[in-house]
């Protein structure tokens, strides 16, 4: 048997409501199909790796022992944007479309333009861009 390292290609995002989820996800810069809904979506971001969106209930046709997270999240998507203008321009667009910020745009002292909006099921997304 030969042995090989396994290749992290995709995240997997468990969804309350996907149209609004496509929407969010859509509106931070991937591209879902146009056809994309429940119970399963996925987009091809940069470099082939792949997002995943599933319903809640599609996780517990074959997961029955699944529940959903309390206590806050354990993770944080990350974007980055090629300019600090465009942090700045995606935090005002999902916020103006009636999602969460949690952190307004602001120049991190590690030298990145940040802002963190939070999705429609409670998970956080940054938006980063260099500041030099």
């Amino acid at each position: 048997m030969t042995s090989t390292t396994p290749t992290l290609n995709a995240l997997s995002i468990v969804v309350d409501d996907m149209a609004d989820s496509l929407a969010f996800y859509r509106a931070c810069g991937l591209e879902f199909p146009e056809d994309a809904g429940a119970p399963h979506a996925e987009a091809v971001a940069a470099g082939g790796f792949r997002i995943l969106l599933d319903t809640a209930a599609s996780v517990a046709t074959f997961d029955p022992d699944w529940h959903p997270a309390t206590g806050g999240q354990r993770i944080s998507l990350a974007f980055e944007c090629a300019v600090p203008a465009e942090v700045d321009a995606r935090y005002e667009a999902l916020t103006a479309a009636g999602h969460a910020g949690h952190l307004a745009p602001f120049d991190a002292v590690w030298g990145q333009r940040y802002a963190t909006v939070t999705d429609p099921n409670g998970n956080t997304v940054d938006f980063y861009a260099a500041l030099s």
